[in-house]
């Protein structure tokens, strides 16, 4: 593995820092009046979810990691494990639900994600960027009210809760963004 100057961190950098292993959210690089620069380097811990907030000078070495990142197909649930198949090798694996966190909803089954595994570990999980959902509860549109910057709650297929524009409707198709977790267009 490759090792990093202190002041060469950039967010996203995946990190292996005191036996553990670290995405890098958040960077500062700051340079005091007294004294070397440095670079304040906010943590995740990739297994566990905890941050850390640590101080890396120009001279200090730290490891990059590279994760291996696989599309992977999702195949069914049980017991409140999710299981993929590897679209290359057919291999199935389990996974915790809970990798997903609160976008688990937006699975649906076939879908491909992509999941990033580090020495046959699976650490994350990302759902494609935009998924399509249909309205199945809305509220009905209220007369003489713009378009422009109004939004009504909505209730999607898979119990999410979203706003929308008022000129969608119960049963119609949606695009939400699973980053965001907002309406993106009409499907």
């Amino acid at each position: 593995m490759p090792k990093i100057n202190g002041n060469e961190i950039r967010p996203g950098n995946v990190l292996e820092h005191n036996g553990g292993l670290w995405a890098a959210v958040k960077v500062d690089h700051v340079k005091p009046g007294k004294g070397g620069a440095f670079a304040q380097v906010e943590l995740r811990n990739l297994r566990n979810g905890s941050k850390l907030n640590e101080r890396f000078r120009s001279a200090d070495k730290v490891e990059r990691v590279r994760l291996e990142q696989k599309d992977q197909q999702f195949l069914y649930e049980s017991d409140g494990k999710l299981v993929f198949m590897d679209s290359e090798t057919y291999e199935q694996i389990e996974l915790d639900a809970e990798i997903l966190g609160e976008r688990r909803p937006f699975l649906q089954d076939g879908m491909t994600i992509t999941i990033e595994y580090h020495e046959n570990e699976a650490l994350s999980a990302t759902l494609p960027q935009k998924v399509t959902c249909k309205v199945t509860e809305t509220e009905p549109v209220v007369k003489g009210q713009t378009a422009a910057n109004s939004f009504k709650p909505a209730v999607l297929d898979n119990g999410v809760r979203v706003m929308i524009p008022p000129f969608v409707g119960e049963g119609e198709a949606i695009v939400v963004n699973t980053e965001t977790m907002e309406y993106s267009e009409r499907a």
